[in-house]
């Protein structure tokens, strides 16, 4: 899946007298919890401990921090999602896994809510374009592996020849992304995890297995083929 582009500037002369990481860590808290457009020089110097001139010394301006912190995000809190879908040897184990612990992550005290990549450039000017370009892109990622291993799973013989892959791709990301903004307003882990049990209703049946539910489901699995 797509790599991460940002980095910080790293740049010759005199060292820095202070902790980039440690900076990085918090100004990726600011961002995450107010978002790019919400989120201020001054309030960005301030959180760091460092003056304005400092930050632009070593990460390039605001911009250029915020992919950074971008970067530092997906390395860390929010990277479940490649792993996760790597890692388990079905694509319904891989979505419905994805799903919980994004429940649990998205919910979690110790971090702001939601998730970063979601939600920290809904609202931007068009100054901002590119920043929003960026998170979309990660996002497309997103519905592109989600897309590819239900392909790989329809080409397994674990869901029917028919089953339209990018339509189940779409679906899922949406819970997914909906997660994000319910737990951003408030939404208790328990009830994301509910969310979830009820997404997962809609996975499409095995080739000959009997139709979910009270219905039959169409080969995207959420609605009446």
């Amino acid at each position: 899946m797509k790599k991460a582009t940002g980095a910080l500037q790293r740049g010759r002369g005199r060292p820095r007298s202070f902790d980039q990481e440690a900076a990085l860590e918090r100004a990726m808290v600011l961002f995450w919890e107010r978002g790019y457009e919400g989120t201020s020089l001054d309030e960005l110097s301030a959180a760091m401990g460092i003056s304005p001139s400092s930050l632009y010394a070593t990460f390039g301006g605001k911009e250029q921090l915020f992919r950074a912190a971008v970067d530092r995000y997906l390395a860390g809190r929010g990277g479940y999602i490649d792993r996760i879908v790597a890692e388990e040897p079905t694509a319904r184990g891989a979505v419905q896994r994805l799903l919980e612990t994004a429940a649990d992550e998205l919910t979690r005290p110790d971090h702001p809510p939601g998730c970063m990549i979601a939600l920290a450039g809904t609202q931007c000017s068009p100054g901002a374009r590119p920043v929003q370009g960026l998170l979309r892109g990660y996002r497309e990622t997103w519905h592109s592996g989600f897309e590819a291993r239900i392909q790989r799973a329809v080409e397994a013989g674990e869901l029917a020849p028919d089953t339209d892959a990018a339509a189940l791709a779409t679906f899922y990301v949406t819970v997914l992304l909906g997660m994000s903004v319910q737990a951003r307003d408030g939404a208790s882990r328990e009830s994301l995890r509910a969310a979830v049990e009820v997404a997962m209703r809609a996975w499409p049946g095995a080739p000959g297995s009997p139709a979910l539910g009270p219905a039959a489901t169409s080969r995207t699995g959420i609605g009446p083929g």
